[in-house]
């Protein structure tokens, strides 16, 4: 069990210079490292090392290129040598977007970064800057920097009457590598629009097409924020530069009913027509049947075992999965959610937006969410939960395994950190991602690790 300090215990994010791992989502983009040595090989243990081992690609872990700021940079400044690492990593690393990433000690000894990076771009080449230091935030803050960053410096500007891309619209959602899950999430998300008849920038991972997909962002008709806060600023960027609207839609649908749903509000926020809505119907109508075939055989093992599985629970984790699977457990699972505890620092001025959607998670079902970050006042709160004489389910992270041991809870990983699972392209989102989900959830009860 976590014991207390004077410091934050069992830490659940990186600090803001782990944006260097939203750069590496892109496809063939590389993050330049302008910081102290050390620094973003945290990020590489915490959010992609430990955290379901999901590798560190081309240009990441111990490839990334790095300044390595030291005493004498601090007295004498580093650009000279942040100068000749760009010029070096453009001669080494084939990429086709180069972001220079300045954490807190470049920033605290005032370097002029930009002056360095704007006479590569001068040259035509396409090197950036982005100012992420650790004092300003987290890994999430320095996900929506870096993304407004390349929009600014890199897809550059494009007139608000400008003709935009029919159906064309732009996704942001769970921060890459700091969801365990993102990969296939992302490849969800992705089929799920498609199938309505969108056309779709994912912008991360195998199934964007890299930076020629970001220079059609200007383009879309609409942007979505699926996520409860994280993409908001950036979508609210996009609405003043390139004049577009933008659905926020706070809870990532998980099952058919939500999935459905989500879709539906798609359909009608893009006022699609019904050559279009007849199309999405008939993709929600195929996925539903795939659905409620297997949900159907699954039922078979509910209704044998029903009397010995978990029916109350605890989830802590990032605000995006803690609404998204809490909803999903309570609403089509038939679970009674017992405690919430939500561990990304969200920022306050959306913290009672958060809180009002745990008020009617399904009818009758509601529960209290606290904000927490902390590990030792986390494993404080779950031991003081009453979940009667029946074991029941934590969904959590690594970091829970003890106080889940002690309460003699099966515990369900779900995100940052993740030691002791593997995760190559699992998804627990849309339709197929909550087929997977309840595998996950119910292995246990088989005997089966989670």
């Amino acid at each position: 069990m976590a014991k207390q300090t004077n410091s934050i215990v069992h830490p659940r994010y990186g600090c803001s210079i782990g944006a260097a791992y939203t750069v590496l989502a892109i496809n063939r983009a590389i993050p330049i490292i302008n910081c102290s040595p050390g620094c973003v090989d945290k990020q590489y243990t915490m959010l992609s090392g430990e955290n379901g081992y999901q590798g560190a690609g081309y240009g990441g872990g111990g490839a990334i290129p790095s300044v390595n700021i030291g005493e004498k940079d601090v007295v004498f400044g580093a650009a000279k040598k942040l100068d000749d690492l760009v010029k070096s990593t453009l001669r080494i690393i084939d990429g086709d977007l180069f972001v220079v990433l300045s954490g807190c000690v470049s920033e605290l000894i005032g370097d002029d970064v930009e002056s360095v990076t704007r006479k590569y771009a001068e040259k035509g080449k396409p090197v950036i800057h982005s100012d992420v230091a650790g004092f300003k935030g987290n890994n999430l803050y320095g996900h929506e920097q870096v993304v407004i960053d390349i929009i600014d410096q890199f897809v550059g500007d494009y007139g608000k009457d400008e003709p935009k891309q029919k159906k064309l619209i732009n996704v942001f959602t769970e921060v890459p590598y700091f969801n365990t899950f993102w990969r296939g999430d992302y490849t969800e998300i992705k089929r799920i629009l498609e199938g309505a008849g969108y056309t779709v920038n994912i912008l991360f991972g195998i199934d964007s097409g890299g930076i020629s997909e970001w220079k059609t962002i200007p383009k879309a008709e609409y942007n979505i924020v699926l996520s409860p806060w994280v993409g908001l600023r950036i979508a609210e960027h996009l609405e003043k530069k390139y004049n577009t609207p933008y659905l926020h839609y706070p809870v990532i649908p998980i099952g058919e009913e939500a999935t459905t749903e989500f879709i539906h509000n798609v359909l009608k926020f893009t006022k699609a027509g019904k050559t279009q809505v007849a199309k999405a119907n008939n993709f929600i109508a195929k996925e539903a049947q795939i659905y409620y075939y297997y949900l159907e055989h699954f039922a078979e093992f509910f209704a044998e075992f029903w009397f010995g599985l978990p029916s109350k629970f605890a989830i802590v984790s990032d605000a995006a999965y803690n609404i998204a699977i809490t909803k999903f457990l309570a609403d089509q699972l038939g679970l009674i959610p017992l405690k919430a505890i939500i561990t990304d620092n969200t920022p306050a001025k959306h913290r009672v937006h958060l809180q009002e959607l745990y008020k009617n998670l399904t009818d009758g079902v509601s529960v209290d969410v606290d904000f927490i970050e902390d590990g030792y006042i986390i494993e404080q709160e779950i031991e003081k939960v009453d979940f009667g004489s029946a074991m029941p389910f934590i969904f959590g992270t690594s970091w829970e395994a003890d106080v889940a041991a002690k309460r003699k809870a099966q515990l369900i990983r779900i995100g940052t950190p993740i030691t002791d699972r593997l995760v190559i392209n699992k998804s627990y989102v849309g339709y197929r991602g909550a087929l997977s989900l309840i595998e996950t959830i119910y292995t246990a009860s088989v005997g089966g690790q989670p």
